[in-house]
């Protein structure tokens, strides 16, 4: 298979993890306490991922400099998105309760959720296929990561969208295309930047990286604390020794 198409395989499927979530969500009332555990476990596992996967490697292969500056502009990209997207009503769409609005409460609060899974997800799917520029395969300690952390952020923002009315219709057409996404995002990643000296991938990489550590803590670990309990902490420091786990057999 040409790798520019496992590119856009691995992301697509990166993605469809989305998918899966919600149709969990949507077919079964999970307990909040349980989405919250799930959440905490993903977030642990992606910050073992933007660790061991992303910023280790970016400084290896690229030097210190490239990875400081882009850590820093992928967060500052991020941040800057979000408060624009939290000011047109998609500041909690990843919780899994009453917080996120209906369109009648907030108009336009559809497209504004819409568009803020989009930009979630597109950091995670482009470093799938940065890492395909990096070693000629992706990563699987990385596709793990992402997949495992994407099923709880599709059930908890599909338990959110569900308790604010919205349709079937509007909640899989979002994830089903934000997967579609995320197989382009990956795909991009790779063409872009295959011939790309390494201070560029890096740069790019910790990008990513930064974008990745502003979400978890905008609206996952938000989300992983909503029903605290007095294993939230113990499940996400499981989450990321999973993570790494895989890192170390995988590598």
């Amino acid at each position: 298979m040409p790798v520019w198409m496992q590119a856009l395989m691995w992301g697509t499927v990166a993605g469809g993890a989305l998918v899966l979530g919600s149709g969990i969500a949507w077919l079964w009332k999970v307990p909040p306490r349980m989405v919250s555990t799930i959440m905490a476990f993903g977030a642990g596992v992606l910050i073992s991922a933007l660790a061991f996967e992303l910023v280790d490697e970016a400084v290896e292969g690229g030097g210190l400099l490239p990875t400081v500056a882009g850590f820093l502009c992928g967060a500052l990209i991020f941040v800057g998105s979000n408060i624009l997207l939290a000011r047109a009503g998609a500041k909690h769409r990843k919780r899994s309760g009453e917080q996120q609005p209906n369109e009648q409460e907030s108009p336009g609060s559809g497209t504004a959720i819409a568009v803020g899974a989009l930009i979630d997800g597109i950091p995670e799917s482009v470093v799938l296929g940065l890492g395909l520029v990096i070693s000629g395969n992706v990563s699987p300690a990385m596709l793990a990561a992402v997949f495992i952390s994407n099923v709880p952020e599709g059930l908890s923002s599909t338990a959110g969208m569900k308790k604010a009315g919205r349709s079937g219709k509007y909640v899989f057409g979002i994830w089903g295309g934000i997967a579609v996404f995320c197989g382009l995002a990956s795909l991009v990643g790779y063409a872009a930047l295959e011939n790309a000296p390494a201070e560029m991938i890096a740069f790019i990489t910790a990008i990513a990286a930064g974008g990745i550590l502003a979400m978890l803590a905008d609206t996952m670990i938000p989300e992983a604390f909503e029903e605290h309990h007095n294993l939230t902490g113990f499940t996400a420091a499981v989450g990321f020794l999973t993570a790494f786990t895989i890192h170390r057999v995988g590598g």
